[in-house]
């Protein structure tokens, strides 16, 4: 029996944050950018423009997620995954991916670029939604059940670390164990997996030179200020002299070829540095009610497997706020991740947007 309804009400709690942040993103790329867009391409829009068009083909598929019925899309949840896995394998291969800053992450066209990984994240989130719904009720049998479903999210992650690209293979582990950690499963058991994960991440620190020096350096960027420990030296120099109300509009001088592409992972240090401390908090408190918001969605949400799904994606989000503002105020070191709906870059901001969408859609609360 189906229950009517409202189809498809817009929830602006939401909406609004969103495109707040989306809005001073646009605005923050192009200030912290049209330095080096200038100087690289002779066009200080060069970046502003590109973001703006996947900001408007992120709205795009922000409307498609929000319409889609996600009855159909649990259906293919295996097809799906198995899609995003190719691509991973794909990606690998020489004169297929293409590689930049020593990472064989993406593929492209000239100077389109797509991430697979990004995708990766969508597939493993709406996989484990399904399997985590059919298997509700055995969640509680840890080793029987929980370890079993975690496999293809471990097979996912060895291929994106082969790419390298440490940072957005913890993002999409961390999603999975928390959905996993609402489940029926007691919570003692995510310490056995803490602790293999510490153990993981020091086997793969260890195994490579510049992941020790990315350590090193965040204990003392000093050591090597002009390698290693460069970006987050910049970044404090961009934080600082911030303050309480920040230099203004337009005011940065670190992004002057002092902080390295600043449009991407440290595009908020060059926020805290012109909008201060005051503009910093506001900034993260539109991230907190926005998250808040989703975690609310889910939660009240009559479908189980549309909880799980709008979990996954707000732990996406979460996960990787925390990390890149960990890493610019020298909390966390370096890990190459993004902050959501505000760094430049195509791909994670499209297939972001395709997952607020989800976390907007009403489907599966119509049925019952």
């Amino acid at each position: 029996m189906k229950k009517k309804l409202t189809p498809h009400k817009i929830n602006l709690k939401i909406l609004i944050p969103l495109y707040l942040i989306l809005f001073i993103g646009i605005y923050m790329v192009y200030s912290s950018s049209h330095i080096w867009a200038n100087y690289m391409y002779a066009d200080p829009f060069y970046y502003f423009k590109r973001q703006l068009f996947f900001l408007i083909l992120g709205s795009v598929m922000l409307f498609v997620g929000y319409r889609i019925n996600l009855n159909k899309i649990k259906k293919q949840t295996h097809k799906i995954l198995l899609l995003s896995l190719l691509l991973l394998i794909l990606v690998l291969v020489p004169g297929l991916g293409v590689s930049r800053n020593g990472s064989q992450s993406w593929f492209g066209v000239g100077d389109f670029l797509f991430q697979p990984s990004e995708f990766f994240k969508i597939a493993i989130v709406l996989y484990m939604a399904h399997k985590l719904t059919d298997y509700y009720l055995q969640t509680n049998k840890f080793f029987k059940v929980i370890i079993p479903l975690l496999l293809p999210a471990l097979l996912g992650f060895l291929l994106i670390m082969l790419q390298p690209d440490f940072g957005s293979g913890i993002v999409m582990l961390a999603a999975v164990v928390i959905m996993c950690m609402v489940s029926k499963s007691k919570f003692k058991n995510y310490i056995l997996i803490g602790l293999f994960g510490i153990l993981g991440m020091g086997f793969l620190i260890a195994s490579a030179s510049y992941r020790m020096d990315r350590i090193l350096a965040f204990f003392n960027p000093w050591k090597d200020p002009l390698g290693s420990g460069f970006q987050i030296i910049q970044s404090l120099y961009a934080i600082s002299p911030g303050g309480l109300t920040g230099r203004g509009i337009d005011g940065s001088f670190q992004k002057f070829f002092y902080l390295p592409e600043p449009q991407t992972d440290f595009i908020f240090s060059i926020f805290a540095e012109e909008y201060g401390f005051i503009g910093s908090v506001i900034l993260i408190l539109l991230y907190l009610y926005l998250i808040d918001q989703c975690f609310k969605s889910a939660i009240k949400s009559s479908n189980e497997f549309a909880s799980f799904v709008k979990i996954g994606f707000t732990s996406l989000i979460a996960v990787q706020v925390f990390i890149n503002l960990g890493v610019v105020v020298g909390l966390l070191p370096v890990t190459g991740i993004t902050l959501p709906f505000m760094s430049y870059g195509g791909s994670s901001l499209t297939l972001l947007m395709f997952s607020m969408g989800f976390i907007m859609n009403q489907s599966l609360e119509e049925q019952t």
